[in-house]
């Protein structure tokens, strides 16, 4: 996961970069959609970290798992996790 984690870094200290600028705003007293745009743009960095993470969970974690059991043992962690963010 090598390639990925670099990329995950990256995209997690812009996410990071992105909520101290939310921060500064708030403390500014910026402009409230203004404020609301860059919330969302920082969620969709976010969401974009978890998909890639969850690729990752079944590109190494599912595909390497030594047993049948095991591998349907990951996907069921996987399908809970999927089911709680889709509530």
């Amino acid at each position: 996961m090598q390639a990925e984690q670099k990329k995950i870094i990256r995209l997690l200290k812009t996410a990071r970069g992105q909520m101290d600028g939310i921060l500064r705003m708030v403390e500014e007293d910026r402009y409230c959609i203004d404020i609301s745009q860059q919330l969302m743009a920082t969620e969709a960095i976010l969401n974009k970290i978890n998909k890639e993470i969850l690729a990752a969970h079944l590109k190494h974690c599912v595909a390497q798992a030594t047993s049948k059991e095991e591998q349907e043992q990951k996907i069921d962690e996987l399908i809970s996790m999927l089911g709680r963010i889709m509530k």
